[in-house]
Order: structure tokens, then sequence, then C-alpha cells
């Protein structure tokens, strides 16, 4: 059990109240929880996963691996029936499950993760393959986690993107979105959109639609922590056709089949909850929740999302 809060005296209180109704040990300041390594300076908090990642290296065999720059090959197009089959189904499921809960603290691989989340049922040697290869990625910083400042504002900003119709198999396109609070990373996705879009500025706006509905899920939060959010949210979209929809309010041919995302981005914005705003998509900080880049892109990522790393790499 964790307790959390501002008040040490009231946090006194509850471990006593527990304590005799249930005879608890108190084990002091938190550092280590559920696979979760907490350091805590005057700075902030650096969240990360060490112990868990070097158990799944160890168990996956992947401990002297050569370390890997990305987590996905930015050339490698996943598919249902690429290759030959996998020979022990139950491994690749367990590799992924437990790569699934490293995304807890590592939001960089978040994309090769969905990815190989893809193809549970049946996967393939090239998907194992491209498991190994996150493996090989997370071997280069194990440690590599959030961290929260003790500075940061109340101030949420969100960054959207899709890939649109990058799925070969569906031709279904990717969501990706990240939602920071201050300079603290708080909330991100990378998923698959249930359906195909027409046009990239469809896609672009279900992603913008999906964030919306996340921020409006945070605010809800922090309204029953008694936490004041300063509102609105500044929302980032690099796709002007969806910004010029969002605040369009006539529907037409060809965007009335998204006429529900439309009204669920517009009900936002009138209700003062997000701005929508336009950025460079070289700016784009969502953007690698959506598909693989090649390291040089891929690293400027990784310090847009403020990942940072407390060890020495194994």
């Amino acid at each position: 059990m964790v307790l959390t809060g501002d008040s040490l005296d009231e946090i006194h209180q509850v471990k006593h109240f527990l304590d005799h109704t249930f005879k608890i040990k108190d084990l002091g300041t938190l550092r280590f929880f559920l696979g979760l390594e907490i350091a805590r300076t005057k700075d902030g908090i650096h969240l990360n996963q060490r112990k868990y990642a070097i158990s799944l290296l160890e168990d996956a065999g992947s401990l002297a691996a050569k370390p890997a720059k990305v987590p996905f090959d930015p050339s490698l197009k996943l598919q249902l029936t690429q290759g030959t089959p996998f020979s022990d189904v139950s491994c690749y499921r367990r590799l992924v499950g437990r790569l699934l809960y490293l995304t807890i603290s590592r939001p960089d691989i978040a994309y090769a993760t969905q990815q190989l989340n893809l193809f549970l049922c049946n996967p393939m040697d090239v998907h194992y393959k491209a498991a190994l290869r996150v493996l090989h990625y997370i071997k280069s910083s194990p440690a590599q986690g959030l961290f929260f400042s003790s500075t940061s504002s109340l101030k949420l900003a969100g960054y959207a993107d899709s890939d649109w119709a990058c799925c070969l198999d569906t031709r279904k396109s990717i969501t990706g979105f990240c939602i920071f609070l201050g300079s603290s990373l708080i909330s991100w996705k990378s998923k698959k959109q249930n359906t195909v879009s027409r046009s990239s500025s469809e896609a672009e706006y279900r992603a913008l639609a999906s964030l919306a509905c996340e921020i409006q899920w945070l605010n809800f939060l922090f309204t029953d922590l008694h936490i004041p959010l300063l509102n609105p949210a500044a929302v980032y979209c690099d796709n002007r056709s969806a910004i010029y929809l969002a605040h369009n309010p006539v529907f037409h041919e060809r965007s009335k089949h998204i006429e529900v995302d439309c009204h669920v981005i517009r009900e936002k914005i009138q209700q003062g909850l997000i701005h929508l705003l336009p950025i460079a998509s070289a700016a784009q900080v969502a953007d690698a929740f959506t598909k693989p880049l090649p390291p040089a892109l891929f690293h400027t990522f990784v310090s847009k999302l403020g990942l940072c790393t407390i060890h020495h790499p194994t």
C-alpha cells in the first residue's frame, strides 16, 4: 500500500488507524513498488523500472546482446502472414505482455510494443525478431524513465498525430498522442484506429478526438484530487485541414461521416477545455508514437519527452 499526500500529520493519522485495525509494517519513504523504482531529489521524482528491465533481459537471454539505437527498425513493415510461424506462441505472448508492463515508465517503446501486440494470435519468426530488437534497445538504457519536476506548472499541453493507412493488412491508421503537465509527461498512447480513414485529415482528426477525451478525463481526475488546472489545455496538431475542420461548423460530403468526432472536438473547444494550435511536423512530439523513426530523430523525440536515466547502462 502506498500513502501519498501533502500533509505529514494526516499521513501519520492514516497509518496509525491502519496499524490499529490491520497491524501494518511501515517501510518508510517509497523506493520500490510493483517493479517501479522511485528516486526522489529536491528537483523532483524519477520513475523507472530498471530491476524489472534487467530481469526481462535475463529471462530472454539478452543480457549480453549488442544494444540497439532504436527499438524498431524504421524500414520494417510487419504483416500478419509475414515469414514462418513462430514455434513458441506462449513465449511470444509472455514477452509482449512484459514489454507492455514496461511501457508504464518507458513511452519510448510504446509504438514498438503496440505493433508487436497486433500479432499475439499467430506470431511469426519476424515478429519475434522485432520483439528481440526492443530488448536490445532496452539493453542500451535499462534505467531510463520518467522525471516529474517539482517546479512543473499545472498547465496541460497535448500533442496528437497519426500515420494514415499505415497498416498493410487493414489500411487502418495509427493514433499517437502525449500529454504534459507543465514539463512532465503524464499520459501517452500509441494505438491502431478502429476504423479505416478516407484521408489523412480524417485520421488526424480521430487522433485529436482521442486526445481531447483523455484531457477531459485528466481534468476529472485532478478535480477529484482538488488540484486546480490552468485551462484551456494547449493542443498541438500538424494538420491544418484537421484544425480548420475543428473550427468550421459546416459539415459536407467529405466530413459528415466523422461528425461525432467533430462534435467532440468542438464541444471541448467551446467548453474552454482545449485550445487548438498548429505546429510544424518537425516539432510534433507525438510523431514517434505513430511510426518508427531513424536514430537521430528518435533520440530527439526521447529528449523532448523528458526521459532520462540515473544509472549507467548495464
